[in-house]
This record gives structure tokens, sequence and C-alpha cells, in this order.
């Protein structure tokens, strides 16, 4: 007698749903050749889900769900066929579930806007929440530096290109948070990686000239000699 395990064959599930849960079993080939389901009893839902996403298959309650999660963290329109890959299900069946949830936003008024773009699909916010956005985000950009940014900033100014680990050396304290605030505005970028310890070396930005009014690091103040040499500390 042959079994055919349903989890891994999703065209030949056998599994439903009862009360929130899954009544489970095979389907085998019985004396005559006919193919029969043998019940295994109550199954435990959130395994059978786990076995489901494992399998590269996302389960037909969770695919709206799924949609949301992965447009939510991409940065570029995803095209029909790769959503279709990751959530397991065919192209057509995650076009149909694309225009519901792009319609089911218009209709409540949402400020996320689901939207098909250049042969794929992303949230945008709604235009008519572009004011209130903007606000937000200048807001934002013109809030004064504390005062751990702002000595950061200097060791970066004046030691570029230069290391996270180094620029800890210098201050005393990790610096990961600030960093990450330095580079949110616009005025620390990433810069390849230091060829001897393979640290991320970090760097100011034209941003960062443009706000202190400067044409080059060259007509910074002469501030570089007050501060210890980067060379005397050791990469972690």
């Amino acid at each position: 007698m042959s079994t055919v395990d349903l989890g891994d064959v999703a065209e030949s599930r056998a599994d439903k749903f009862v009360a929130g849960q899954i009544v489970g079993g095979d389907i085998v080939a019985g004396e005559t050749g006919d193919e029969e389901f043998v019940d295994h009893g109550i199954v435990d839902h959130e395994i059978v889900v786990e076995e489901m996403v494992e399998s590269g298959i996302v389960a037909d309650e969770d695919v709206v769900g799924a949609l949301e999660a992965v447009l939510l963290i991409v940065e570029s329109p995803v095209p029909e066929a790769a959503l279709a890959t990751a959530l397991g299900h065919g192209t057509d069946r995650i076009h149909d579930e694309l225009v519901t949830l792009a319609g089911r936003y218009t209709r409540s008024g949402s400020g996320i806007e689901l939207r098909s773009v250049g042969g794929g699909w992303r949230f945008y916010t709604r235009d008519r929440f572009a004011p209130v956005v903007e606000k937000f985000v200048l807001d934002g950009q013109q809030a004064k530096l504390s005062k751990a940014a702002l000595e950061t900033l200097a060791v970066i100014a004046y030691r570029q290109p230069v290391t996270r680990a180094r620029i800890s050396g210098v201050r005393g304290v990790n610096v990961d948070g600030v960093i990450r605030t330095l580079t949110s505005r616009g005025l620390v970028e990433e810069f390849g990686t230091d060829p001897d310890t393979g640290g991320m070396l970090h760097r100011t930005t034209e941003l960062f000239l443009e706000r202190l009014g400067l044409s080059s690091l060259e007509d910074l103040p002469s501030l570089g000699p007050l501060l210890p040499e980067i060379d005397t500390f050791d990469d972690e």
C-alpha cells in the first residue's frame, strides 16, 4: 500500500477545517486500487500551517495577510509572479487578491494606497495626505541634533572615512544608535569597508556640507588637532 503525505502535495490536500482545527489524513491506495481517505483525527492547526509555510505554500486564509507583510517591507514594486512564487499560489489568485486589497484600502479612505506601478505592486501614501507626510518629515529633519550626535558627527567629519568601532573608541561609548540617526538625517553614509579590519567605513555627505554652508571638507574649522589620533584605537 502506498501513502501520499498531504502536507507535501498541496493539490491532494484532504484537510478539513473543523471549529478552527484541521481534520487531517492521508490518501492511500485501497485493496481495489481506488484512493481512500484515512482519517488521522484532529491535527494542530498551527503545525499544519508551519508545514505549509516550510513547503513554500501559504494557507488560503493567510494569503492577504502575507501579501501585506511582504509589500510593507519592499522598496520597489514587486511583480505578481514574484509574489506568487513567495506565497506558493498561482499568479491569477495573487492578481485577484491584490486588486481586491487595493480597492479595500481605497473604499475605507485609508492613508495607505496599494498601486500597480512599473509592472509590480507596492504600498504608497495617499496623495491627499502628502502635506501631512511632508510636514512630518521636514519637522524631523529640522529637529536639533543631540550632543552625542554632534560629537559623533565631529569625529566622522575630521577622521573620515572611519569605522564605527574607532568612533566608539574616540567617544568611549557605543555609537550604533547615533550613527543610525545621522544616517537617517542624510548627514552620514557608508563608504565601503576598511581593508585591514573589514569594518564598515562612514563618511559625511554633500548634505552635511550644505547644512554647514561649506563647499568642501577643507573648509572645516581647524578642530582636527584637538581630537585623538584615530589610529590609536583598534577595531573590535
